[in-house]
């Protein structure tokens, strides 16, 4: 004859296994799907400029992630499906401060500052 109550327990004892391992799995599944909201919005340039140019024209290409907004020096600016930008920056005489900001649906923010340097070629005849 069986032991019913060791069976009893048994199944009790798989049952609460059963249950701890899909609550874990489930909440690894939903950190790993949150992992985009807690690392907030993020800028990226694909192409460094440089920061000396003789010409008054800079184009800033990047990417940008978990974002709602996205401006360049106060200037609303906008991004393709992916995320792509890609904005001239007209440089005044002298030093020119460029600041990418960007925001996501949760009020947080992002900063990007570059520095640059327009120098015009001077001609001497």
């Amino acid at each position: 004859m069986p032991d019913f109550p060791q069976t009893l327990a048994l199944r009790s004892i798989l049952k609460v296994l059963i249950v701890v391992f899909f609550t874990t799995v489930f909440a690894s599944y939903v950190l790993f799907q949150a992992r985009f909201v807690i690392a907030g919005p993020q800028i990226t340039l694909t192409e460094e400029p440089t920061t000396q140019h003789n010409t008054r024209v800079v184009e800033l290409v990047g990417t940008t992630k978990n974002i709602t907004h996205l401006w360049l020096n106060d200037r609303p600016i906008f991004t393709d499906e992916t995320g792509r930008f890609d904005e001239t920056l007209v440089l005044e005489n002298g030093y020119t401060i460029a600041t990418l900001r960007a925001k996501d649906r949760y009020g947080r923010e992002t900063e990007l500052v570059r520095s640059f340097v327009y120098t015009p070629v001077s001609f001497i005849q």
